[in-house]
């Protein structure tokens, strides 16, 4: 009996693992974006990026394929920061639910 119950918890937390990476892959996913012709990830990176570029009103910077693209900083900085909340907020509502039904 002791045995079974081993296995049982064994299977629980390989499957709350399993669930908490396809969650983080569905997130990642979801966090990218276009904007004026290229692709860009919400994330801390691009907002540190663009924060160094506060001073300028518009760029050039490489998208995620290595495209070089026009923005304007202001407006890319709004748009990959409310994604980035949005998802965020999202992941951590989904993340809490999972974590509950161990």
């Amino acid at each position: 009996m002791e045995t079974e119950k081993l296995i049982a918890h064994a299977r629980a937390r390989f499957d709350h693992a399993a669930a908490r990476r396809l969650l983080k892959e569905k997130y990642e996913a979801r966090m990218l974006f276009a904007y004026d012709g290229g692709m860009w990830r919400a994330g801390p990176e691009l907002q540190c990026v663009l924060l160094s570029c506060a001073q300028d009103t518009d760029v050039v910077l490489l998208d995620l394929y290595e495209t070089p693209v026009r923005i304007n900083v202001p407006e890319l900085f709004a748009r990959a920061h409310s994604h980035w909340q949005e998802h965020m907020n999202a992941w951590l509502i989904e993340y809490d639910q999972q974590s509950r039904k161990r």
